[in-house]
């Protein structure tokens, strides 16, 4: 999709993408922006215009990543945005797999047993993500905050890339395509395959932002404050 600017229309952004729908919900808006465009919903919502278009646009386009943009914004404004992102993925995304696969293994004939190993397996990358959530609620974000605010570190967090879950969720998709077998209902199981890809994709494009971005400036601000 080409790339989205101040004066676009919103409305045109989410008829294109309706993937952003869960992104731009996480700056609290919702649907409904009628003819508005992009700075005169951000005006109303009281949000940087230019950071909403960075996260749009690094969201939306593969390729497009304004990292020394990015830099230029305050630390807190990353961790909102990350913060309700992992809200989202605990109380939306996950629950929402899980119940799909819950109702395509109960919708399976008998003759499947792969689906129940696919379910295990997939229970085993939700807990790593929750881990990491609460890595981050408890440990990283707050440490952040800390030190933005001057507060030497005593006991720096090391934080590493964190690619995992992403990898598992890629292996869970080509375990569907290469691997399942006997009776189960087709559209269930592509209702869960789409929950995965769009779970996929959303983490994808913020371990961008997490490791990128907000990892060198948790560092920067680590060495500043424990000098």
């Amino acid at each position: 999709m080409a790339l989205i600017y101040r004066e676009t229309r919103l409305a045109d952004v989410i008829a294109n993408e309706t993937s952003v729908i869960p992104v731009i919900n996480r700056f609290g808006i919702n649907l409904g922006t009628g003819d508005a465009t992009v700075d005169a919903v951000c005006r109303v919502h009281n949000l940087d215009t230019d950071f909403f278009l960075a996260i749009l646009n690094t969201f939306i386009n593969e390729g497009y990543f304004p990292e020394e943009k990015l830099r230029g914004f305050k630390a807190s404004e990353i961790i909102d945005y990350l913060v309700k992102t992992n809200a989202y993925y605990s109380r939306f995304q996950l629950p929402n797999i899980r119940r799909h696969f819950t109702m395509l293994i109960n919708s399976a004939g008998d003759g499947n047993s792969n689906l129940e190993l696919m379910l295990k397996f997939y229970q085993g990358l939700e807990n790593d993500l929750m881990s990491r959530i609460e890595r981050d609620n408890k440990d990283w974000f707050p440490s952040i905050l800390a030190a933005a605010n001057g507060t030497p570190c005593m006991t720096p967090v090391n934080h590493k890339e964190e690619t995992l879950v992403e990898d598992k969720l890629n292996d869970l998709k080509s375990m569907f395509i290469k691997h399942l077998s006997g009776d189960y209902d087709l559209n269930l199981c592509y209702g869960v395959i789409v929950a995965i890809v769009t779970l996929e994709k959303d983490l994808r494009q913020n371990n961008r932002i997490r490791n990128r971005i907000l990892l060198p400036v948790s560092r920067s601000l680590q060495q500043n404050t424990n000098r």
